[in-house]
């Protein structure tokens, strides 16, 4: 079992955006220093309480400097919003920049934020996006190449440098063609934070069902918001500010500007956006969050348990992210989960002996 870190790097009032970035480059660092073997942040635009991430590989470049094994991952590259093969030349610069510790996925990107964009929110999305995730691999998997696409034509093109390696790969999203695709190349698929496993059983068991069909492993990540205290009582009421601030900022574009109208989204194929999921876990009460494990909330057993349990249903389970850093919360809670996981929680599951680690800085 791998265990990993994910941020939206959600900007809420009271810290400047300076002051984001600052603790979450000192959150990576600690990772690397208590063996998180993944720090993985989104990209995204817009809308600041969901995040302000909005260019990863130039905070990961930032963050090399400061570690030594930990690696790094883009969940995901929007692809609407990028020349796939300028992206890949990005993408190939970055790993030699980060010394091979580079991994990525790739997605359509959020419904909100095409007409944020300029972009046409219309039928063709979905090709176009598909035809874009085969010239990027198509620009990353081979010296030269020429790309006779609906959306894109290409003669005689290569991009320097072009990475020596293959990437682990994640696709993400709640569509049964993420898992296709994601099935048919070999690629991992990202559980989307606040959804418990029931929320996605169907295209879980569709990615694995193509898997077989395909010849290719199954190799899921799960992402859950987590809080850790010894005592339960302390855990809750340390986390309660923050987790309803993680539901509500995952929300906010959705309650706190004006989306796509309903008929747009759900002809782009974004129907989830209009369907008031975000919205109603957004006002889900803080005792049935935790209850209905859409967080993980409580001492290093119970946290254990709610894993444990994933496992048991979760065929492919190969990953652990959690986030603890979400909708404001304090430096010093994120610094704090980020240790207990790791010494309470991560030796549990692993073979080896954990790594040391020096007494908790949160003390």
């Amino acid at each position: 079992m791998k265990f990993s870190l994910y941020s939206e790097l959600q900007s809420w009032p009271g810290k400047s955006w300076e002051q984001m970035y600052g603790e979450v480059l000192e959150q990576v660092v600690n990772a690397d220093r208590l063996g998180y073997d993944a720090y993985a942040i989104i990209e995204h635009f817009f809308f600041p309480k969901f995040s302000i991430s909005a260019n990863p590989l130039a905070f990961f470049a930032a963050a090399a400097q400061r570690t030594q094994r930990i690696v790094f991952r883009t969940l995901l590259h929007s692809l609407p919003y990028h020349n796939p093969l300028i992206l890949a030349s990005e993408i190939a610069v970055a790993d030699i920049l980060l010394g091979e510790r580079y991994e990525f996925g790739v997605g359509r990107g959020h419904g909100w934020m095409p007409p944020k964009a300029g972009l046409p929110l219309d039928e063709e999305s979905r090709g176009r996006y598909e035809e874009a995730v085969e010239l990027l691999f198509t620009a990353l998997e081979n010296d030269s190449f020429s790309f006779d696409g609906t959306y894109f034509q290409v003669e005689s093109s290569g991009i320097v440098p072009r990475p020596k390696r293959k990437f682990r790969v994640f696709l993400g999203g709640t569509s049964d063609r993420t898992y296709e695709l994601a099935a048919e190349r070999g690629w991992a698929v990202v559980v989307p934070p606040l959804l418990p496993y029931a929320a996605l059983r169907d295209q879980l068991d569709l990615y694995r069902t193509r898997c077989a069909e395909h010849g290719t492993t199954p190799d899921i990540v799960w992402i859950h918001a987590c809080y850790i205290d010894e005592d339960e009582a302390t855990a809750r009421r340390e986390a309660e500010q923050g987790m309803r601030g993680f539901l509500a900022g995952n929300a906010s574009p959705l309650t706190e500007s004006a989306p796509p109208p309903t008929e747009e989204l759900n002809r782009a194929g974004y129907g989830f956006y209009a369907s008031g999921i975000m919205e109603q876990l957004a006002a889900t009460p803080y005792d049935e969050m935790i209850a209905g494990d859409i967080v993980w909330v409580g001492t290093p057993a119970q946290v254990i348990e709610r894993i444990e349990a994933v496992q048991e249903v979760c065929e492919g389970l190969t990953e652990v992210s959690i986030t603890v850093n979400a909708g404001g919360f304090e430096h010093w809670k994120a610094i704090k989960a980020q240790e207990l996981f790791a010494q309470r929680v991560m030796p549990h599951f692993r073979d080896a002996a954990p790594r040391e680690t020096r007494e908790p800085s949160y003390a």
